[in-house]
């Protein structure tokens, strides 16, 4: 354990875990962005970095963004993310009501409280459950595959047809170039730079940054939209107690620890995600207090419940992703890229032969959740100017950005090109409802199922294909639970309106 603090402790690592968390705040506070842009568009900034200090950096923006939407959900009623759309509810009330302070109070000790638990979780559960990945071959990793493939549904709310409508798109991207059994060239057209398929990161920056950057230019030229969220109430006051006295943190303890659980295993089911967890921690809270008739008029432990629960939600999608390559959100999904591009292939072999680069990568993530507390703690009072900043300064800068990044992976300008094109893909999708991360999986998860399946092919020995893998137990555990996530975006919609009917 020594040796993986120690390469936490590289001057490169500590650098990574700073711009991460900075920069993952800045960014979870501007209301449109999000997790999952941060995580897109900083990965060509990973490129040339080692892949502990990379994935620090982008599991540090992971967490951080979550929390820096809950800054903007209590000041603005505006959601940086939607994983903060429960925090708003009794967060503006306290800010309406001159106790803005104790509503950051709340989210900094509830976030620090539920990132920690999540990614404790993750530093236990994850070796273990990566202990029955050991037993795994091309078949497992066929259904696996499989599996991954139909969560796409949960994926994209309530409408999973239109997720899977965009999850085969992604499976057509990712057959782009040579088969790889025989070396056929499938859809290139005659063009050589297509002949290794597209590169991953020009697709990523085109389908999430730049698609997410022409919806918002869309906004800004709708009357009244360029002040909306972005306007601040001078008259905002920041009153009261800012942090929970010990006496009041030990009463508040078993919330704190059931919104971490729950938080926690609702990031290991895939789809469930940031914004189901929160509504399930602030019901949490909610349940537990004898006086209900607070909660939606300035409640603290509505602000407390649902952060806990939203931030452990990242550290439970981690253990999924990591041990079986299931991304459990769209913004685990973009991780996924990352862990693939820098040589780290999820399941048994990063907690073996790779450990020494996965453990200080899950220590990186923990150590980002108490460096983000902190500085919350210094900046809670300033970081309202980040707010400030309008869309039509942050739009250019995001966009030049994106096209720098594709360019700095292969120095082609065929790859800004690709950015540009599925910039617009990505655009038309979003405006008619089609969510853009099941095209990620459908790109990754279609080349996983391929390459599996010729392996499988290889392996049966006479028998036929499907004799050989219902002869193996594994598969038929990943068919039944391939059924289920069929029918989970109807049981996760059904759930998702209860909670958030119960708290109406």
């Amino acid at each position: 354990m020594a040796a993986y603090f120690a390469a936490l402790l590289q001057p490169d690592v500590l650098l990574a875990l700073l711009l991460g968390t900075v920069i993952g705040m800045a960014i979870g506070i501007m209301p449109g962005m999000g997790a999952t842009m941060a995580i897109s568009l900083m990965i060509p900034v990973t490129y040339k970095m080692g892949p502990v200090a990379s994935l620090v950096m982008l599991a540090s923006l992971y967490t951080t963004a979550t929390f820096g939407g809950s800054f903007t959900a209590i000041l603005l009623h505006t959601p940086g993310t939607s994983s903060n759309a429960a925090t708003a509810r009794d967060g503006y009330e306290l800010t309406k009501q001159g106790h803005a302070l104790e509503a950051l109070g709340m989210t900094i000790q509830g976030s620090l409280f539920g990132g920690v638990f999540g990614g404790l979780a993750l530093l236990f559960i994850a070796p273990q459950l990566a202990k029955l990945a050991l037993h795994f071959s091309g078949p497992e990793y066929f259904f696996i595959a499989i599996f991954g493939l139909t969560i796409i549904g949960s994926l994209s709310g309530d409408e999973p047809i239109k997720g899977y409508a965009t999850g085969v798109l992604g499976l057509a991207i990712g057959a782009v170039g040579m088969e790889q059994s025989t070396g056929y060239l499938r859809y290139t057209f005659g063009h050589l730079r297509l002949m290794n398929g597209f590169t991953m990161v020009p697709v990523l920056l085109g389908l999430f940054t730049v698609s997410q950057m022409l919806v918002q230019l869309e906004r800004m030229n709708t009357p009244g939209a360029i002040e909306k969220g972005q306007v601040i109430d001078p008259n905002i006051t920041f009153s009261g107690k800012f942090l929970m006295g010990p006496a009041e943190f030990l009463k508040n303890l078993p919330l704190m620890l059931r919104a971490g659980v729950l938080g926690v295993l609702i990031g290991i089911l895939p789809g469930a995600g940031g914004d189901i967890g929160s509504w399930v921690g602030y019901n949490e809270a909610k349940r537990s207090t004898k006086d209900k008739t607070k909660f939606g008029h300035g409640e603290p432990l509505g602000v407390l419940g649902s952060e806990t629960a939203n931030n452990a939600v990242c550290g439970g999608a981690y253990i999924p992703l990591l041990t079986m390559g299931i991304p459990g959100s769209g913004a685990s999904a973009v991780l996924m890229t990352g862990l693939i591009m820098h040589g780290l292939v999820p399941g048994a072999s990063l907690f073996t032969e790779q450990a020494d680069q996965t453990y200080p990568i899950i220590l990186g993530y923990i150590a980002a959740n108490i460096l983000m507390a902190v500085i919350g703690l210094i900046v809670a009072k300033k970081v309202i100017m980040v707010a400030r900043i309008p869309m039509n300064a942050i739009l250019p800068i995001v966009i030049v950005l994106a096209l720098v990044g594709s360019f700095s992976i292969n120095r082609s300008m065929f790859d800004v090109g690709v950015t540009v094109c599925f910039g617009f893909i990505g655009y038309f999708m979003r405006k008619l409802g089609f969510p853009t991360a099941p095209v990620v999986l459908g790109i990754i998860l279609g080349k996983m199922a391929e390459r599996s399946l010729y392996s499988s092919i290889q392996m049966k020995k006479g028998a036929t294909l499907i004799e050989f893998f219902m002869g193996r137990p594994l598969c038929w555990l990943f068919f039944i639970l391939t059924i289920a996530a069929v029918f989970a975006p109807i049981l996760m919609n059904i759930l998702k309106k209860r909670v958030v009917n119960s708290n109406s």
